[in-house]
């Protein structure tokens, strides 16, 4: 009867720890860059049940025979193994505002935080009052030489590897011939790269706030993505999360009425123990 009690309370506590996960995903299927978490599950060993009235083996000239049959297996509850990102591409969105970035492909943009150098997703950007290329937190984007970007105006624009250029028609070093858009070119200067990383296992990234990620001794150092490895990046786009809102609907509705199950079959036990408590172990 306890062992029920305990098996369902393992249910509820899981079944908890599943619609927190789905409740923080619904609660940001709006922000741009954001990955949803999933929840995996394990349940503990089960107990194998046999008929225990019987004597056991039996023994005949010809062999023997087992009178304490197995009859089933008895379910000791779960619990939640681990939790972690899904980091499928997000759908891409044009906005036009030549500050916003999308990645098409794996890969994070590098941002200096006061904690140290952090990764997202979130490629929706401004410039401070200093010109720097800056989060909407203030947090300065990183160079791939590993300083800041800095912006003179606001007319520059980035190809699909993360070159930032910018027209300036004083600069007479480092100008070159950029194509914008098809049949459009401008004489530009190169100011910078966008540090773009990948990591060796991806899975492994622990989650800072909404938006940000960083690197642990399971990820395995991060490094610069090129080549075939690097994304496309969008100037003018954002991705949106990953989160499908109807699928995350869905089993929150599952969640409940597990939750619900389990709950129920507490009270069952809870009411089959007082009337062995109150009822059949009264002295009459």
């Amino acid at each position: 009867m306890i062992r029920g009690i305990y098996t369902s309370a393992s249910g509820m506590a899981a079944m908890q720890a599943k619609l927190d996960i789905i409740s923080h995903n619904i609660a940001n299927v709006d922000l741009t860059g954001f990955k949803r978490d999933v929840v995996v599950m394990k349940a503990f060993p089960d107990i194998q049940i046999r008929r225990g009235e019987d004597d056991g083996l039996v023994s005949l000239p010809v062999g023997s025979y087992d009178t304490m049959p197995f009859v089933g297996k008895l379910g000791t509850g779960v619990e939640v193994n681990e939790s972690y990102t899904i980091y499928e591409q997000g759908s891409i969105k044009e906005t036009g505002n030549e500050f916003d970035f999308a990645l098409d492909g794996k890969g994070f943009i590098a941002v200096e935080t006061e904690k140290g150098e952090r990764y997202t997703r979130n490629g929706s950007f401004t410039i401070d009052k200093d010109g720097y290329l800056v989060t909407k937190d203030g947090l300065k984007v990183l160079n791939e030489d590993g300083g800041y970007i800095k912006i003179k105006k606001n007319n520059f624009i980035v190809d699909k590897e993360g070159n930032i250029y910018q027209n300036n028609e004083f600069a007479e070093d480092e100008k070159r011939l950029v194509q914008k858009e098809e049949n459009e070119w401008r004489e530009t200067e190169r100011i910078g790269r966008l540090k773009i990383v990948r990591f060796p296992r991806e899975r492994e990234l622990r989650r800072e706030g909404n938006s940000f990620y960083y690197e642990d001794q399971f990820t395995g150092p991060a490094y610069i993505a090129e080549g075939s490895e690097r994304p496309k990046v969008l100037q003018g786009f954002l991705e949106a999360a990953n989160v499908n809102p109807v699928i995350e609907m869905t089993q929150m509705i599952e969640v409940h009425r597990a939750y619900e199950a389990n709950q129920k079959s507490i009270q069952s036990h809870d009411q089959l123990l007082g009337k062995i408590i109150n009822e059949v172990g009264v002295i009459r």
